[in-house]
């Protein structure tokens, strides 16, 4: 008798209606990393696909929304370039902050992009 012990493609639908930004991107986080299979090791990224539904339907406060900053530095001198939440939104799209925000709760390590490119997030 031989055991099958590698594990198959697993999909997690996560519905973000009426939640907070960080409880979805936390829940996301968890399964991503592996954390809800039977199968986790720290050293492997697991075939796990994480698909984020209405998006546009997060609940976010206003003082989220214009008080949280991003910031990104180009690596020129005065290249500091800030941009709050609500630029974000119009520019990049609600898609985008949900993938960075989950992205900040995934470790930094070799994985992390692996991991991320399996995070699927739609409006």
């Amino acid at each position: 008798m031989t055991l099958n012990t590698k594990p198959g493609p697993i999909i997690y639908t996560i519905n973000a209606t009426d939640r907070t930004l960080g409880r979805v991107a936390s829940e996301a986080a968890h399964a991503l990393l592996g954390k809800r299979s039977v199968h986790f090791a720290k050293n492997q990224a697991l075939l796990i696909t994480v698909i984020i539904e209405n998006a546009s339907k997060l609940h976010l406060t206003t003082r989220r929304t214009e008080g949280k900053v991003y910031t990104h530095y180009t690596g020129y001198p005065g290249g500091l370039r800030k941009m709050n939440m609500n630029e974000m939104i119009v520019k990049k799209g609600i898609e985008d902050v949900v993938k960075k925000t989950v992205d900040g709760m995934i470790p930094r390590n070799k994985l992390r992009k692996p991991r991320m490119k399996n995070l699927i997030v739609n409006a």
